[in-house]
């Protein structure tokens, strides 16, 4: 059977093992799944990411980060979903939690956050905010 939002799952996942404390997870990989893990890294919302190749897909494998058993990745929503898609101009990007969170948006030179995306002044498709 195939999965309607992949994205959305990914997100259920991290979300799933934040708040059952667990220090690593694994799920099935895709080109989008490994650019959102690699913003994750690099905002320092988790400590690493690797991808493993298989016969059908690949696997994802994401280290959370934790300090003095608190996560770094307090909540994370999905945006934009397959049955109403949302997209913003670059000055239109809603700014997560006053600016303490991010917001990953996808945009024709590929995924960023929304800084990122108001500074190089495109818009695109909200993704996913994190905080």
């Amino acid at each position: 059977m195939s999965m309607t939002d992949p994205i959305a799952d990914m997100l259920t996942r991290i979300r799933n093992a934040v708040r059952a404390s667990h220090r690593e997870l694994q799920m099935p990989g895709s080109k989008q799944k490994r650019h959102i893990a690699h913003i994750l890294k690099e905002e320092g919302y988790i400590a690493d990411y690797r991808f493993e190749t298989d016969d059908k897909q690949g696997i994802l494998h994401i280290t959370l980060k934790w300090n003095n058993n608190e996560c770094a990745i307090e909540d994370v929503q999905r945006v934009s979903k397959p049955g109403q898609r949302r997209y913003a101009g670059s000055q239109e990007i809603p700014k997560v939690r006053n600016g303490l969170g991010i917001m990953i948006v996808s945009t024709p030179r590929g995924m960023m956050t929304d800084r990122s995306a108001r500074k190089n002044g495109i818009g695109g498709e909200l993704i996913c905010s994190v905080w």
